[in-house]
């Protein structure tokens, strides 16, 4: 197991085929036979150019491939998006220019194969490739995300969840962060990606991980074996504490993640990375829960404006709680349960996740206290 490492980058063809290149020289614990079939995992969210910063870079699966090919192995990149067919982000993501002439598979996943993760999940379907495959290369892009703060190397696995299972399984794991962390790393010791390096060259900042976030300049890549290492020094990055990122904790919890050696990371350049706005989803007496949740807990609203009435959110809300109206889609609160798929998977930035006014006052209040004391 290796411990991550921080390079400086950019979105240079030749800069980024050395350095992935290297990186993978040392973090993998041996190149791919020649012939081997390798899964290389990208963020394939939606279909988004690559200045959106929502996808991982072209250059960089780029140049994942390129050091796959040059060991004679066989590069598959595969990935199960939200929204849209791979072929489609495949061509506006700018992959279609960036790897064209080159030997390389690309496709969704489609066959599932059940896998234990354990109490209280039990059987989960994920990709067969994810699993079958001897050498899985996880690319995450550095994204901010409504739900669980950040989508880093964890949370990118959750794309192995085939096609509509994922709102399905954002549905058994309910209104609770914590319990979907639990799923998403349960779903990533499945999977045990050889290595995982993420793509912080350009990060996503604000209401991320779709089209409500904002690119944010970065310059690093971050590799690493261990992927949960990867994600605390990205964590690092970002002015968080471990601790308080849901799948570290759920980690930590796990016993899969234990105190790391000092690493330099550059904590001055996101000293003012904007995090999303986040309230509990669930907090206070079990008797009040209902009404809290209701009146002051953050929930997904629509610009009607900006909505086009395209229903990606209502075909992939885990629990029905969108319906369309003459002028834009609508929630039904009672019904909601706050997992903000409809925020990730909106094409148009036409949805956010707000707070209520009650919320908001309470919030602002909870930091005067804090500062007070």
């Amino acid at each position: 197991m290796t411990t991550p490492e921080i390079v400086a980058s950019a979105y240079d063809q030749a800069l980024l085929t050395r350095q992935v290149g290297d990186l993978l020289d040392r973090h993998l614990p041996k190149a791919p036979s020649a012939g081997e079939e390798v899964l290389i995992k990208p963020n394939l969210l939606l279909a988004a150019p690559p200045d959106k910063a929502i996808l991982t870079h072209p250059l960089v699966v780029r140049a994942t491939a390129a050091w796959v090919l040059d060991r004679g192995a066989r590069p598959l990149i595969a990935d199960s998006p939200a929204v849209g067919s791979v072929a489609k982000i495949w061509r506006m993501g700018g992959f279609e220019d960036a790897l064209k002439g080159m030997d390389v598979e690309v496709r969704g996943f489609e066959t599932a194969a059940p896998v234990d993760i354990g109490a209280p999940f039990g059987t989960i379907g994920l990709a067969q490739e994810a699993l079958e495959t001897s050498m899985v290369i996880n690319l995450p892009k550095f994204k901010t995300h409504a739900m669980m703060t950040l989508t880093l190397g964890v949370k990118n696995l959750f794309g192995c969840v085939v096609g509509f299972e994922k709102p399905r399984w954002h549905a058994r794991a309910g209104i609770q962060r914590e319990q979907f962390a639990k799923l998403l790393v349960g779903i990533a010791e499945a999977v045990r990606p050889t290595v995982t390096l993420v793509d912080a060259v350009t990060g996503l900042e604000g209401q991320g991980p779709g089209k409500s976030g904002t690119p944010r300049p970065m310059g690093f890549l971050v590799a690493g074996s261990h992927v949960h290492e990867v994600d605390a020094t990205c964590a690092h990055m970002a002015g968080l504490a471990p601790e308080t990122l849901p799948t570290l904790a759920a980690a930590l919890a796990s016993g899969l993640l234990t105190d790391m050696p000092p690493l330099p990371v550059p904590e001055a350049v996101f000293k003012d990375f904007k995090l999303p706005t986040q309230s509990p989803v669930t907090f206070g007496p079990s008797f009040l829960k209902h009404l809290i949740r209701k009146h002051m807990v953050q929930r997904p609203v629509v610009n009607p404006a900006a909505c086009q009435k395209c229903n990606h959110c209502l075909s992939y809300c885990p629990v029905d709680a969108i319906s369309e109206t003459p002028e834009a889609v609508a929630f039904d609160l009672e019904t909601c349960i706050r997992c903000y798929c409809c925020v990730e998977v909106c094409p148009h930035a036409a949805l956010e996740a707000v707070d209520t006014r009650l919320g908001t006052w309470l919030q602002k209040g909870k930091r005067l206290v804090d500062r007070v004391l």
